[in-house]
């Protein structure tokens, strides 16, 4: 069986800036690794949090809690009653119970959506500042682009590295 590419490994996406390649291959990359690692996983697992480390639950919403504040962020608009009430969810269950697969497809929507905004992202914006949070934190287009794809890329790892350690502890 021949080794599946990674996606920068697979070429240039159409109607993604050159600079901006990277990001969109992180998300697409990111999105390939959250599904395939949240295959049947166990919803009763979701929440557990090994050595009182972040649980699988957590990185799920904060992956797309993420994605939303920051990208907002690039397009240079604040946050929205909603996101903050996303964000204050973080790492807490809904009252119904969140199924493994709602969350995963809340990240999939979510990275079609950083997908479309990379895709009329104008590269004469780059540098342009953008401030981040009630503090107006001092960033760029480009540096909230690139941060969103970092941070996204380091929760995958943690979040595959948790599930691996929970389903080797309940086995």
């Amino acid at each position: 069986m021949a080794q599946k590419l990674e996606v920068w490994q697979r070429g240039p996406l159409p109607n993604i800036i050159p600079m901006l390649q990277p990001v969109a291959h992180a998300l697409l990359q990111a999105r390939e690794e959250i599904n395939e690692y949240m295959d049947s996983y166990p919803v009763q697992l979701l929440w557990v949090r090994p050595a009182g480390m972040a649980s699988v639950g957590f990185h799920l919403q904060h992956l797309t809690g993420v994605l939303d504040r920051v990208f907002t962020y690039a397009i240079g608009k604040p946050l929205s009653n909603f996101q903050f009430e996303q964000l204050a969810e973080e790492g807490s269950d809904s009252i119904n119970g969140y199924q493994v697969i709602d969350l995963v497809e809340r990240f999939n929507r979510q990275v079609d959506i950083a997908m479309e905004q990379l895709m009329t992202t104008d590269g004469d914006t780059l540098t342009q500042y953008r401030g981040v949070g009630r503090g107006g934190l001092p960033s760029t287009v480009i540096g909230l682009l690139v941060h969103a794809a970092e941070h996204t890329m380091r929760h995958v790892g943690q979040l595959m590295v948790t599930a691996i350690v929970i389903k080797g502890l309940k086995s």
